[in-house]
């Protein structure tokens, strides 16, 4: 099952391309999302493909990547504490959901002391949504410049969640805004970053992300079926 639904999205994926009228790059990079999904159906996942893994935690991740005997690379996609930044930071070799200067400067620390340069996405929370994180629009350009100040950071780009609505085409404008926003971002003089990821579209809605121009796209659901709790 694993398989045909994998072979079902990367074929979604590829006509979603086709009908773009923002585009970053022409390839979108699957991130095939493992939450409570056990190392048996990534394994599946992985041999039929999937070459990215998307966890949301990093204590379970930690299990996985323990066990796995694949070799993917990994994306932090939820929320990351910042007491969990020294086990995240030995793991994921992107962290995409940086949304304080807090927390990048103790991913930059723990990036040192591993002598890793940590790539990084800044997770913008654009309609200020109070359940989930983020940072906001007028704190984005305070966010960067830190950002760009640590060494042991390299900010490859932006990561957004979208609200869940009942009109998949509600969310249209506001994929279209964080282009926008990706464009805008993509042409400050950074000393040490290499904006190239829109990150942003899930099971319920990758394929608008897609055409409004996201290149990475963390989908779950639609590959592995619902979450086993």
């Amino acid at each position: 099952m694993i398989v045909e639904n994998l072979k079902t999205v990367q074929n979604n994926i590829q006509e979603s391309i086709k009908k773009r009228h923002n585009i970053i790059s022409q390839e979108v990079q699957l991130v095939a999302v493992t939450k409570n999904h056990d190392v048996e159906a990534m394994r599946e996942a992985i041999d039929a493909g999937a070459v990215v893994i998307g966890e949301n935690r990093v204590q379970e991740a930690q299990k996985k990547y323990e066990t796995l005997d694949r070799d993917v690379t990994w994306h932090l996609i939820g929320h990351l504490q910042t007491n969990k930044v020294k086990h995240a930071v030995k793991i994921f070799d992107m962290i995409e959901s940086v949304d304080s200067v807090k927390l990048a400067e103790a991913i930059n620390k723990e990036a040192m002391k591993l002598g890793k340069v940590q790539k990084i996405l800044v997770q913008v929370n654009l309609v200020k949504e109070a359940s989930k994180t983020g940072v906001y629009l007028e704190d984005l350009d305070e966010l960067l410049k830190s950002i760009d100040t640590m060494e042991n950071l390299k900010l490859m780009g932006l990561m957004f969640i979208a609200p869940i609505v009942e009109n998949l085409e509600d969310v249209r404008p506001m994929f279209n805004q964080m282009y926008q926003l990706f464009t805008k971002v993509q042409k400050i003089p950074f000393k040490n970053a290499d904006i190239k990821y829109l990150s942003m579209g899930m099971t319920h809605d990758y394929q608008i992300a897609i055409e409004e121009g996201a290149n990475i796209v963390r989908v779950g659901t639609a590959i592995f079926g619902p979450r086993q709790y």
